[in-house]
C-alpha cells in the first residue's frame, strides 16, 4: 500500500486575512492529489514584514514561533500558496537561528518546506490536475521569491499547460519584478506604480486576459493598478487556476 503523504499547510497571513478562497483551493488540490491536509489553527505570520524592516528581534519571535508550529511531526510536508514566505523559511531563517539553540531543528523543518507548485512537480512528480479547466488567454509572472529564492520557473508552467482550455502565453520581461516588494511600494510609491504598469502593458501586448502567479502579494500589487486604470485584465493566483472547473 501506498504512503499516504501527508502535509501540514502554512496559510500566510495576508492570503488569510485578503485571499482565503486561495487557501481553500489550494487544500482542494492537495486533496485532490491525494494529499491528508492538516491544518494548525495557532499559526500566524512567518515573520518576513518585520525582517524586511529590520526588526529583527521581533522577526526571531515570530520564526520561533512558526518552527514551534510546523516541526512536530518531521514526516510531514509543509506547503504553502506563497512563494515569499517559504523563501524567507528557507532562506532568511538560515540567519535568525544561525546562532540558537533551535538551528539543528530548523535544519530538518527546512528540508520539508515548499511552495505549493513545487510540491506538485518535483516532490509529488505531478504535471496536470485531473478536471482543472480555464477558458482564456494566460501569462505568467515569475515572482522574484519564486524565481530568485525558490528557483521556481518550469513548474507553474507546466502545470498551467495542462489546464483545459487554457492557452499559456510569455510575455516580455516575466521574470522583471512588478515592484511591489512590500513596503517597498510604500516607500516608493511613483517607482513602483511604474513597475506594475510595465508587467500589465506587457501582459496586455500578447492578449493575455489574466496574469497568473505563485504570490498572491504580487497579484493584490498588479491588481490595484488594473483596476485604478481599469485596464481589460485579470489577476489569478495559480492555487484558484489549478482549482476551476471541478
Amino acid at each position: 500500500m501506498a504512503r499516504r503523504i501527508i502535509v501540514d499547510i502554512f496559510v500566510p497571513c495576508f492570503v488569510d486575512q485578503l485571499f482565503p478562497d486561495t487557501a481553500m483551493n489550494m487544500v482542494k488540490v492537495l486533496e485532490k492529489v491525494g494529499c491528508e491536509v492538516n491544518y494548525n489553527p495557532n499559526q500566524t505570520c512567518c515573520g518576513q514584514p518585520a525582517f524586511n524592516a529590520g526588526f529583527f528581534d521581533e522577526a526571531r519571535e515570530v520564526a520561533t514561533k512558526f518552527l514551534n508550529d510546523f516541526s512536530n511531526d518531521v514526516s510531514h510536508y509543509i506547503v504553502a500558496p506563497s512563494a515569499s514566505c517559504v523563501g524567507m523559511v528557507r532562506n532568511a531563517y538560515q540567519d535568525i537561528f544561525v546562532k540558537s539553540s533551535n538551528l539543528v531543528k530548523y535544519r530538518t523543518m527546512q528540508k520539508k518546506v515548499y511552495e505549493l507548485t513545487e510540491f506538485l512537480t518535483d516532490v509529488l512528480d505531478i504535471n496536470s490536475i485531473p478536471g482543472a479547466a480555464l477558458r482564456g488567454r494566460v501569462t505568467y509572472h515569475d515572482s522574484c521569491s519564486a524565481l530568485r529564492e525558490c528557483g521556481i520557473k518550469a513548474g507553474p508552467r507546466l502545470l498551467l499547460t495542462s489546464v483545459q482550455g487554457l492557452e499559456l502565453l510569455e510575455m516580455e520581461e516575466s521574470e522583471t519584478c512588478c515592484g511591489f516588494g512590500g513596503t517597498f511600494a510604500v516607500k516608493f510609491e511613483a517607482i513602483s506604480s511604474a513597475m506594475a504598469e510595465q508587467k500589465v502593458e506587457n501582459a496586455l501586448a500578447i492578449g493575455a486576459d489574466y496574469i497568473v502567479s505563485t504570490d498572491s502579494s504580487c497579484l493584490m500589487h498588479i491588481e490595484a493598478y488594473i483596476q485604478k486604470q481599469k485596464k481589460p485584465i485579470k489577476t489569478m493566483h495559480i492555487a484558484d487556476v489549478l482549482a476551476s472547473g471541478w
